[in-house]
């Protein structure tokens, strides 16, 4: 299980995603041009990852979606989305796929999007059954502005969810996702006050963005900020609440991809979309630098 698996009916665009991933990731990749056709390739060996497009014959990307969800849930699938498919592209994330990426912006996004899912792959843990015994989790954490440290907090956090059978493995990656979200929020729009346009241009260029996060970091009042981190878990829910030492925003400015899908080609403000989508409920804190997560287990007895 090394290679991504391309799904797209049309050779030209099936190719070009190809040899893009080839080029920037460090994994190989093989087709498919349909959904029946990429579900016949599972079944004869796993990909890391599928990247199918929405709009294809007989098995189209939103079938695919929600077969994967539900045979190989721990297999991410990211969604090419072409200009004026938005509100299909919602219902699919809403559905189990795990990003988006649309195909105006495939170069640039499409290698970050694949880095993203992947390093937070699902682990599976030898003592589930004293886990299920567990029956309230309460971690807090404050952390100094070090992106480093978001991974192993995000598979934490994700673990104890998964223990407290609050998601499952269809549900552990988009869990993940909308952590990892708020918490790069948190340090580098919240704390460390950077535009996104200097944190895209910073993803794609590592040494750049250790020169514009280290120059913050040796300046007041960035220097001094830290990302606060409170998780509470129990049978019912999981409830996370990260707050930055930033001067926060106006929460109410934000888009609502609920009412407007065309929100899902917008750049700037893509983590929130992300989280609002995957998470069961958002909250946030006037002035508007603490953000609430919850996600209800599916198994909860009803109020």
């Amino acid at each position: 299980m090394s290679h991504i698996l391309v799904v797209d009916d049309s050779p030209v665009e099936r190719l070009r995603a190809g040899m893009l991933l080839e080029q920037e990731t460090p994994y190989s990749v093989e087709y498919a041009s349909d959904g029946i056709e990429a579900l016949e390739h599972l079944e004869a060996r796993l990909p890391l990852a599928v990247v199918t497009d929405l709009q294809m014959p007989d098995m189209d990307g939103m079938q695919l979606v929600k077969a994967v969800r539900r045979k190989y849930p721990k297999i991410p699938v990211i969604l090419m989305t072409a200009y004026g498919s938005e509100d299909i592209a919602l219902e699919a994330l809403m559905a189990g796929a795990a990003d988006y990426v649309p195909k105006s912006r495939l170069e640039s996004d499409l290698p970050d999007s694949i880095a993203s899912v992947l390093v937070l792959a699902v682990l599976d843990r030898p003592h589930k059954r004293l886990a299920r015994c567990l029956r309230h989790e309460e971690l807090r954490y404050e952390l100094d502005n070090d992106v480093l440290l978001i991974p192993p907090l995000v598979e934490q956090l994700q673990h104890v969810a998964m223990d407290m059978d609050v998601i499952d493995q269809a549900d552990a990656l988009r869990f993940a996702r909308s952590v990892m979200e708020a918490l790069r929020n948190a340090i580098y729009h919240g704390n460390l006050e950077l535009p996104y346009d200097q944190i895209k241009s910073a993803d794609r260029d590592p040494e750049s963005a250790m020169q514009l996060i280290n120059q913050r970091l040796r300046e007041a009042p960035y220097r001094d900020r830290r990302v606060h981190v409170h998780a509470v878990f129990t049978r019912d829910e999981a409830r996370l609440t990260v707050r930055d030492e930033g001067p926060g925003f106006d929460a109410t400015k934000l888009p609502n991809v609920q009412s407007n899908p065309m929100q899902l080609t917008e750049r700037e403000g893509r983590g929130l979309v992300l989280i609002r989508t995957f998470m069961d409920e958002t909250l946030f804190t006037p002035p508007g630098n603490e953000i609430v997560l919850i996600k209800r287990s599916q198994h909860r007895s009803p109020s």
